[in-house]
């Protein structure tokens, strides 16, 4: 007589099932196209932050431009910080710390500077009821968002101010070392 054993799984394989089981309940997620100047920021704050010691139960995920494909990533998170370049009518290099109830339904979309971003993803989470508990986006306007690996000058001074707020979000956290926002974390020479 045999036995057959089945499991649901919301997400995935068993195995990716037990990867979220073991991941940590905070996400610093650093979002954006860094083939885009300032559109990348995101993504250089997270590898800027990639060097630090955080609270244990923070981690740091590059989501780079993957949109939809993040609902996983941010699913039945306690919270998720976002850090992404927005259209907003500020000066270059602003910085607006908002919560998805902020928006508008008519701006969510029109924020993000890529096509289905995490604002989408952050929907269908909250369809399959596996949506983060709490919500930031740090917003940072860009100056230059054509092609070009580097942010503008603006935007790049920027960086550290907004490690601090995401510090402070996280009620702390401590540099293991020195850290320069433009050079990559896994870059010890000064080139990109």
């Amino acid at each position: 007589m045999s036995t057959t054993v089945s499991q649901t799984y919301m997400f995935g394989s068993p195995c990716e099932s037990r990867q979220r089981a073991q991941r940590r309940p905070v996400l610093v997620l650093g979002v954006g196209n860094v083939l885009r100047s300032d559109e990348g920021v995101g993504v250089h704050v997270v590898e800027a932050m990639r060097e630090m010691l955080l609270p244990g139960d923070a981690e740091v995920f590059d989501g780079g431009t993957a949109g939809l494909d993040l609902l996983d990533v941010i699913s039945d998170r306690r919270k998720v910080i976002v850090i992404d370049a927005v259209q907003a009518e500020h000066e270059p290099g602003s910085i607006l710390r908002l919560r998805p109830e902020d928006l508008g339904p008519d701006m969510t979309d029109s924020l993000s500077l890529h096509e289905a971003g995490f604002m989408s993803a952050l929907r269908a989470a909250a369809l399959l009821s596996a949506g983060p508990d709490e919500v930031v986006l740090f917003g940072v306007r860009p100056k230059e968002v054509g092609w070009g690996l580097k942010l503008s000058d603006a935007v790049a001074a920027q960086v550290p101010r907004i490690i601090d707020l995401v510090l402070a979000e996280l009620g702390g956290g401590v540099l293991k070392q020195s850290v320069d926002p433009m050079v990559p974390a896994n870059r010890k020479d000064g080139m990109s």
